[in-house]
């Protein structure tokens, strides 16, 4: 999957904002989500929501575990939510490491700290997004970049 300006890095345009139409016909797009971050009430958040959409969620609380979760994970996510402060490797650094070993998965970056947009846009995320942000639209953008990265596979 290329990560040009006509792909999936056009979302990295958006901060915190990006919402779609839901003009789709047929069958929701079921995809699994794989959250990185240090935070219970964030990863239990993320995961409730989610799954309430009929998606597959997998958790990691730091970059460290992320990073040993997806060797063993037979099936690859469709997308990772990274958080950017975390214990052990931060979320840029995590970010690197799994494009090496997966170039094709998308990172959507979320953190609080935006000073870190363009080092996240640089290491390989497709989107950053500021939090705080209505979960609805983060899950909205989600499943935008899952089918534009399938579309991009086929």
């Amino acid at each position: 999957m290329s990560r040009d300006g006509n792909g999936l890095r056009v979302l990295a345009n958006m901060s915190g904002g990006y919402a779609t139409s839901r003009a789709t016909k047929g069958p929701e797009t079921v995809a699994r989500i794989f959250v990185v971050d240090d935070q219970d009430f964030i990863r239990d958040l993320y995961k409730d929501m989610f799954e309430s959409k009929g998606h597959t969620v997998y958790s990691a609380r730091s970059g460290d575990e992320a990073l040993s979760l997806l060797k063993t994970m037979a099936a690859k996510p469709d997308a990772i939510i990274m958080d950017h402060r975390m214990p052990g490797k931060d979320g840029i650094e995590t970010t690197k490491e799994i494009l090496k070993l997966h170039p094709d998965i998308p990172i959507i970056f979320s953190s609080a700290d935006q000073d870190v947009r363009e080092d996240a846009i640089r290491a390989g995320a497709v989107s950053f997004w500021a939090k705080p942000f209505p979960i609805r639209l983060l899950i909205d953008a989600t499943m935008d970049v899952v089918k534009a990265s399938s579309a991009k596979k086929q």
